[in-house]
């Protein structure tokens, strides 16, 4: 089977197979020396024909029809990050697109061709196995409340077990900083401090001091909102739509007697009541979920809870191309109906909403980071995460952890610090940054 996909793909690949290719039978070609790619059954062929491109080689890996075996003292994950900067690289150099699949005609003629030479039927070819189980199922209009909060459990409801072995202690799932540049050393540790050290700089940005009012939009894990109140005085409100989130920030704000300063509430960024009262509105990376045609929404609800000359920050992250949503794996497994766009098109929407950007703070290497500590966790604790969620979800983060990283690393996504005010009042803001 091997050299047959072989010679139907030369065609499209323009050249040789850049990797060494197994099949299921147990032939091989491709270059011994190349990334290996195992075609464990004809499945992971069929989910190709029905999806070409990232789609179904994304189904094939996590149901493990497709696999990418790690080298010598090298973790799965480490494997699926040298196989695609390998794809990339004779993508590039071929002048193919995406991944080097050529277009998705002839990828289809080709695997088609290929096929049809064994014993299958054309008609097995195009009966294609189901979608895997950790691919998200929504329904309902686009960002609806309803379809908003089920795209979100799909995601941040996996369990509060699972993201305490795969994130920092405080439970920070967003781009972490990092002053003095890469670090060295444990990436744990590393991760632990770079998340600590964005707090800290969220809250010197926004300004609080003991007293001030902080609004903390989609607070996830509620990191950002216990860091203010616990460490910066700040009194609290944060708002989720994951019911997961709540019930763990809950009985962390009673371990640490915070009740009295931080609120935590299952409640939609668009039912805040509160207009113009507080001193501060954080939002670190929920402006990616609320889709592009709520983005105004979301931007008047920011500008309308702070008071004027009051301080807002959004940390989002950033892309262009043709998928907003980051791609079809992601789109289809991990953050369903997410939307991203250049930064320059973000901050048109916050301008045009009424607020003054001030400040514009680049995160994209500290990304890579970030990411560093959470792929080193998920590896030193695979046993126990394949025993909470099983084999196939353990393979969907390993891709989403892996395919995250070499975006951040090679420019196609950025993350940002935007630092605003309301205007209609004197603001606090230094005339120097002190950040």
């Amino acid at each position: 089977m091997a050299p047959r996909l072989e010679e139907a793909l030369r065609p499209v690949l323009r050249g040789d197979l850049p990797v060494r290719l197994r099949a299921w039978d147990g032939s091989s070609a491709g270059p011994e020396d190349a990334p290996v790619v195992e075609l464990r059954s004809a499945d992971a062929v069929r989910r190709l024909l029905r999806h070409p491109g990232e789609l179904g080689a994304a189904q094939a890996y996590v149901t493990g029809e497709l696999d990418l075996p790690a080298a010598d003292g090298e973790t799965a994950t480490g494997a699926i990050d040298r196989a695609l900067t390998h794809a990339w690289a004779v993508a590039a150099d071929r002048g193919l697109a995406g991944l080097g699949l050529g277009s998705a005609g002839a990828l289809v003629r080709a695997l088609r061709g290929a096929m049809a030479a064994t014993d299958l039927r054309i008609a097995d070819l195009a009966r294609p196995p189901a979608p895997p189980a950790s691919q998200a199922r929504l329904s309902g209009r686009l960002h609806s409340v309803r379809r908003d909060r089920s795209a979100i459990s799909h995601h941040y409801d996996l369990s509060n077990e699972f993201y305490s072995l795969v994130l920092d202690p405080q439970m920070g799932y967003s781009c972490g900083y990092y002053p003095d540049g890469a670090p060295t050393g444990d990436p744990v540790a590393a991760l632990e401090r770079g998340q600590r050290d964005k707090l800290d700089l969220v809250c010197r940005k926004l300004g609080l001091e003991p007293g001030a009012r902080m609004l903390d939009v989609g607070c996830g894990w509620g990191s950002l909102s216990l860091h203010a109140a616990e460490h910066f005085g700040a009194q609290v409100v944060g708002v989720t739509i994951a019911a997961e989130q709540k019930a763990f920030i809950d009985a962390r704000i009673a371990e640490r007697g915070l009740g009295d300063r931080v609120e935590i509430r299952l409640q939609d960024y668009r039912a805040v009541p509160e207009r113009g009262v507080f001193d501060a509105v954080g939002s670190l990376e929920m402006g990616e979920h609320v889709g592009q045609g709520n983005y105004p929404a979301y931007v008047r609800v920011l500008h309308d809870t702070v008071r004027p000359g009051g301080r807002v920050l959004v940390q989002q992250m950033s892309r262009t191309g043709r998928h907003p949503g980051g791609g079809p794996f992601i789109e289809s497994f991990i953050a369903p109906d997410m939307h991203m766009r250049p930064l320059a098109q973000t901050l048109g929407f916050l301008e045009a909403g009424g607020l003054e950007v001030r400040d514009v703070h680049a995160l994209r290497e500290h990304y890579v980071w970030t990411v560093d500590g959470w792929i080193a966790n998920l590896e030193r604790h695979a046993p126990e995460l394949t025993a909470l969620v099983g084999e196939e979800v353990l393979r969907v983060w390993r891709l989403y952890l892996a395919g995250g990283s070499m975006a951040f690393r090679d420019g196609r996504m950025g993350v940002d610090q935007i630092l605003m005010v309301r205007p209609g009042a004197p603001h606090s803001l230094p005339p120097g940054r002190s950040w």
